[in-house]
């Protein structure tokens, strides 16, 4: 009995996406993400990006919904939040 093959994704492309990135609250860390959004989706809506302070205010959350076109456009992006040392966490 073959296994049947998986799908690239289960998400269905095109379709809106919401990314959560976490970091230091300072200027230096949202210029950077926004920056690595910005270059790999350049038709970045306006309203698309949503800040939330940490409790104490240390961290900052930007939760940024994207257009994405496909899987390889979404795993580009995480891979460059990964190595970008402002970045805590993405989601």
């Amino acid at each position: 009995m073959s296994e049947t093959p998986t799908p690239e994704s289960a998400i269905p492309f095109p379709c809106d996406f919401p990314i959560k990135v976490v970091g230091k609250k300072d200027d230096q860390f949202e210029q950077a993400v926004l920056a690595i959004f910005k270059k790999h989706f350049p038709n970045l809506a306006e309203g698309s990006l949503k800040q939330r302070p940490s409790q104490q205010g240390n961290y900052l959350a930007l939760t940024i919904t994207v257009h994405a076109e496909s899987k390889k456009q979404l795993d580009d992006l995480y891979q460059e939040l990964s190595k970008c040392p402002e970045v805590v966490m993405a989601l």
